[in-house]
């Protein structure tokens, strides 16, 4: 092995080690719970946007196995996202996805929305967890323990792991919107108030996926 080569693999050890570092800072709340057989991540992505659903992403992570690069979904590009997504489905224990469309936002409000799409989440898990751990909030009518932790997301590689799942599956599903409701450009913007948004809004009215009670001050 030539110096070129010894140096390489130095700095790759180094970012190794830098990165196993970080997570073991994001584990502290796996390791607290450590006596827990299986500990819940739960995130959701989809609170703010004009259009489309809200969806809740619940993860298992295994304790055998390290993810590398979890880390809050608004902090990962979207290949990063999309290669620790399939990561995740691979390796976790279990995963579980809740969805609630504008219709029902609409109805509940969108806090209630999220919590319904949350238990949702959980119930879709092929196991049931011991705990949860939960970006910000206590969702009511579950009684498993809940732990909810404020900005949860870079706190803990579980609800980093729900927050990933979560936006890749609603990102994907806005995509294929924007495929068959052309218009408000939904694969670009992922249903938030861009300006190409707001101007197809204003130009093409309300599309069937639009949450009415947000849109009020647009239309």
């Amino acid at each position: 092995m030539n110096k070129r080569e010894e140096e390489r693999m130095k700095k790759q050890q180094e970012k190794l080690e830098k990165e196993l570092a970080r997570l073991k800072t994001m584990s502290v709340y796996e390791e607290q719970y450590a006596s827990c057989s299986y500990i819940c991540g739960i995130d959701e992505v989809g609170r703010g946007p004009l259009a489309g659903p809200v969806v809740a992403g619940a993860v298992i992570l295994p304790k055998d196995h390290t993810i590398l690069y979890l880390n809050d979904s608004k902090k990962l590009s979207e290949k990063k996202r999309e290669l620790l997504y399939d990561e995740i489905m691979e390796h976790a224990v279990a995963t579980g996805i809740g969805m609630v469309g504008p219709a029902r936002i609409d109805e509940i409000n969108i806090l209630q929305a999220t919590y319904e799409a949350m238990r949702m989440a959980i119930e879709n898990l092929q196991v049931k967890p011991d705990i949860l751990l939960n970006d910000a909030v206590t969702i009511p009518e579950v009684e498993i323990l809940q732990v909810p932790i404020i900005k949860g997301d870079a706190k803990s590689i579980s609800i980093a792991a729900a927050s990933i799942i979560a936006k890749v599956t609603r990102d994907r599903l806005m995509k294929e919107y924007d495929q068959v409701i052309p218009g408000y450009d939904f694969a670009g913007n992922k249903g938030y108030g861009t300006k190409a948004h707001l101007e197809g809004l204003r130009r093409l009215g309300p599309s069937p996926i639009h949450r009415r009670t947000f849109i009020r001050n647009y239309i």
